[in-house]
């Protein structure tokens, strides 16, 4: 964890942006998979974990916002928890550990919220995003789910947001190490994407490196030559040649900071004509957008920015026609490109989405979008020094939505549908870096993965 004065500074900077009342940030218990003591690998709520540090079950934070105070909640260990786990520290040395002085046992959180309700105190809450939040919640407060949707709290949302939103250099460093780890991850996949291989052993090296390094994956891996199916999470199949491979993976840190890489290769190592002009194509889009990111422009800009690239060089293989201009206004490239550039990215792969996409994403200035694939964009809000964030464009051959589209006559302007169908069998390429905004620009972070189509080839034929 970072330094004690890290999290007691954070504390102190959220107490005074709420204007009254009481926080409760409470940490994530044990879920089990299938039975009571078979958990799943566990995993602290990122928000607990920006404030308070710690990685442990069984915790809450309680900050007063009017008397400028701050409690932990938790236990000590028991002797049969020392038996199971080892010696663990005790409540007062956790809490010196984040610069907490005061510490209460757990079992006295549900009298001391009770009794502020009684006292008619305000209680901020964020949006619970587990079933059993939602049920410990209750319980805590002896109130039925409507009342506790009332203290869910818009003012706290902004305030994590706007705090979790600008990364400092320790965050920064930590992301780097996940990308360096995801370096090796995507590194390896390439060398291992030959005929004959099946999806399943590569994507068990890929998460195995992670674990390695000290953390899980980021997220479940994506990855398969059915590259079109954007969320790919069967790996099933067998590697053929003239498929592409895309491998969607990132790694978290033991403090649990993410990276999130998307990289696509042929499989052999060798790009055909055809595979090397659409991917070529994605590549021009990631990097003009690299080219083009700083402070203050809306990061929907920059969607569409690469929307046009991706248009502009479609028209250029045949595969669309007209104006371009008006083709992505309308939405016509969403056939081919029908997700959002990019996310927010932190102690979460897509940070801070548990409080709200539009939260994070949007404002007051900046709406989202009801047209399709605009309205997939995570992010659109104007950029700021210090965001984290994902630069992913992709060009996808969806056979089923080529074929409704195509039976509808829909943009049939701006889509040459003739052509279009010969690629059915492509499947779909997606490149994706992580980005840092500077005060003056951008920097992709973390040890430079390949994404040339010469350096590609070069690692795969080592």
């Amino acid at each position: 964890m970072f330094k004690a004065d890290v999290y007691k500074e954070r504390r102190n900077r959220l107490r005074k942006k709420v204007s009254n009342g009481i926080i409760l940030l409470p940490g994530n218990d044990e879920a089990s998979m299938n039975y009571p003591s078979n958990t799943y690998h566990y995993r602290q709520d990122s928000t607990f974990l920006y404030y308070f540090g710690l990685d442990q079950a069984g915790l809450a934070g309680i900050l007063d916002a009017d008397q400028d105070s701050e409690l932990l909640f938790g236990n000590n260990a028991t002797m049969d928890d020392i038996i199971w786990m080892g010696p663990q520290p005790s409540m007062t040395e956790r809490g010196s550990l984040v610069g907490v002085e005061k510490t209460r046992p757990l079992d006295d959180l549900s009298g001391f919220l009770r009794d502020a309700l009684a006292k008619k105190r305000t209680i901020h809450i964020l949006p619970p995003y587990r079933g059993d939040h939602w049920l410990s919640l209750m319980k805590l407060f002896n109130l039925p789910l409507e009342s506790i949707k009332t203290m869910i709290s818009e003012e706290l949302i902004h305030a994590v947001v706007g705090m979790r939103s600008i990364k400092d250099g320790n965050e920064i460093r930590e992301i780097e190490k996940a990308v360096d780890v995801a370096y090796l991850m995507h590194t390896t996949a390439m060398k291992m994407a030959k005929p004959g291989m099946v999806e399943r052993e590569i994507t068990g090296v890929v998460e195995g490196i992670s674990l390695s390094h000290g953390g899980p994956v980021s997220f479940p891996v994506i990855q398969s030559i059915d590259g079109q199916t954007l969320h790919n999470h069967s790996h099933a199949n067998v590697l053929k040649e003239g498929r592409m491979m895309v491998t969607d993976a990132g790694a978290e840190t033991e403090m649990h900071y993410a990276s999130d890489i998307t990289r696509t290769v042929p499989v052999g190592g060798i790009f055909d004509q055809r595979q090397k002009d659409i991917y070529t194509l994605v590549l021009k889009a990631n990097e003009e957008v690299i080219r083009n990111i700083k402070p203050g422009i809306p990061f929907k800009d920059m969607h569409l920015l690469a929307a046009q690239v991706i248009a502009s060089g479609l028209k250029d293989l045949g595969l669309m026609k007209g104006d371009m201009e008006e083709a992505v206004s309308q939405g016509a490239h969403a056939l081919f490109f029908p997700h959002g550039l990019g996310h927010m990215m932190g102690l979460d792969v897509h940070d801070m989405e548990g409080l709200g996409e539009d939260y994070v994403g949007y404002d007051d200035e900046i709406k989202r979008s009801d047209q399709f694939g605009l309205a997939f964009l995570r992010l659109a809000r104007r950029m700021e020094t210090g965001w984290v964030l994902t630069d992913e464009p992709g060009i996808y051959f969806i056979p089923a939505l080529i074929d409704q589209w195509k039976g509808e006559g829909k943009f049939a302007d701006f889509i040459n549908y003739e052509k279009v169908v010969t690629y059915k069998d492509f499947g779909g390429i997606r490149i994706e870096d992580d980005i840092l905004v500077t005060e003056d620009g951008c920097r992709v972070l973390g040890k430079p993965i390949p994404k040339t189509v010469k350096d590609i080839e070069n690692i795969m034929q080592d």
